[in-house]
């Protein structure tokens, strides 16, 4: 009785296996289509599987077996479940190997429009640098210009402020020699108008005295006139009375 349970056993167990190398067979062949197609059609071959696994239940029923029987079908139905959650766990890395290359292909890409970008902005750099470095060159010969031009400048500005230093010296100079010359024009002009004020004074002393003497003269003449006329009165008067009396 033993010995026939142990075969039905064997030989339950070589088909149990045979069907679930079969199984992994669908599985493993099924697996990459379902990775290329749509999600909903690996959906449905999960679950045609998943249903499959159930008929195989209901036909290895355990109230149709013996005791090594059940525990046979236990550790198959273990080995199964452990079979499947393995599929389920590398279907999910699967998953995550493509989301992770399809990262790594995106960020490949970025890399490279990031690398086109960097290429891009170092000529930039370099034009600017160019840039940079001519309008430098032209700043330091601008820079050295104007050192020169304020030397220059400054050499003028010298030479300008002697001159005018000069000519304000000259100026005050002159200025001074006016002020003195002015000074003593002044000083001859004041002398000058004294000196005829008093010749005025003395002009008008003389014109008066010269007045007074005409009229003294006039009245000398006057009286001298006077006397002439009264003595030739006179003496012709004595005249006619001599010539009357020699006539008697």
């Amino acid at each position: 009785m033993v010995s026939d349970t142990e075969k039905k056993g064997k030989s339950w167990f070589k088909n149990v296996l045979s069907s679930q190398s079969q199984m992994e067979k669908k599985i493993v062949e099924t697996q990459p289509l379902v990775s290329e197609v749509d999600p909903s059609i690996s959906t449905e071959l999960v679950e045609e599987s998943q249903s499959t696994l159930a008929d195989e239940k209901k036909l290895f029923s355990k109230d149709s077996q013996d005791k090594i029987a059940m525990d046979v079908m236990v550790a198959i139905e273990t080995m199964l479940k452990d079979r499947q959650l393995l599929t389920y766990k590398n279907k999910g890395l699967e998953d995550q190997l493509a989301a992770a290359n399809e990262t790594i292909n995106r960020l490949k890409h970025e890399q490279i429009k990031k690398d086109q970008l960097v290429q891009e902005k170092n000529k930039e750099i370099r034009e600017l640098e160019n840039n940079l470095t001519n309008k430098q060159m032209s700043y330091d010969q601008l820079l050295e210009d104007y050192k020169t031009y304020q030397l220059a400048s400054n050499m003028e500005y010298e030479k300008i402020s002697n001159q005018l230093e000069t000519e304000v010296a000259k100026y005050n100079k002159l200025y001074e020699e006016s002020s003195n010359t002015q000074y003593q024009n002044m000083q001859k002009i004041n002398t000058l108008e004294d000196k005829i004020r008093s010749l005025e004074i003395e002009n008008q002393k003389y014109s008066e005295q010269y007045q007074k003497i005409v009229e003294e003269k006039t009245e000398l003449i006057k009286t001298i006139n006077d006397f002439t006329e009264k003595m030739s009165f006179s003496f012709s008067s004595k005249t006619v009375v001599a010539n009357t009396s020699q006539s008697e």
